[in-house]
């Protein structure tokens, strides 16, 4: 239904309807939850830290082995973007993203193309952001642990996080 319908629907409803749906909507979909979780209370960081934690998880498990699944943890990133969060958050959670996936190749060696890739261009996509929005500065002691941390990884991922880095911050 397009907006303008559900407006239409919507201004006919009793607030008992309007409350009925709402509740409705949180039960059914964890996102509204969230949303609503973050509208009512602004408890960012309740929500980045879910977040993490599942990113996390992909990594270093409370129990097993790593699953390493980039689409989920790339999928939390998502989430949380659609949700509106303020950019220093979503910097702070995305270069978290980054930062667990450079302690995995650290930890277990040699990954692959596609892992490098994924977080070469997440790096990319958060100095990108973090320009656009001004707060370079806030995260550059993070943004160069980065670089540092990966010297000792292959497939020139070192390399290009650096040729980002620079590009951004340029000494």
């Amino acid at each position: 239904m397009p907006t303008k319908g559900l407006k239409k629907h919507l201004s006919t409803s009793t607030k008992e309807e309007l409350i009925k749906h709402i509740v409705e909507l949180d039960k059914k979909y964890p996102s509204v939850q969230e949303y609503h979780l973050l509208y009512l209370n602004n408890d960012v960081e309740a929500v980045v830290a879910k977040y993490k934690k599942q990113i996390e998880n992909e990594f270093y498990p409370s129990r097993g082995e790593p699953k390493m699944r980039l689409s989920v943890a790339r999928k939390a990133v998502s989430e949380v973007k659609k949700l509106g969060i303020p950019a220093e958050s979503l910097a702070d959670l995305m270069l978290f993203y980054v930062e667990a996936g450079v302690q995995f190749t650290n930890d277990y060696d040699d990954i692959n193309e596609p892992f490098y890739n994924s977080m070469e261009n997440m790096f990319g996509k958060v100095l990108g952001l973090m320009q656009t929005e001004g707060i370079l500065e806030h995260f550059q002691d993070r943004a160069y642990k980065i670089t540092e941390d990966a010297c000792d990884t292959g497939w020139g991922f070192h390399e290009t996080l650096c040729d980002f880095y620079y590009a951004y911050y340029q000494i």
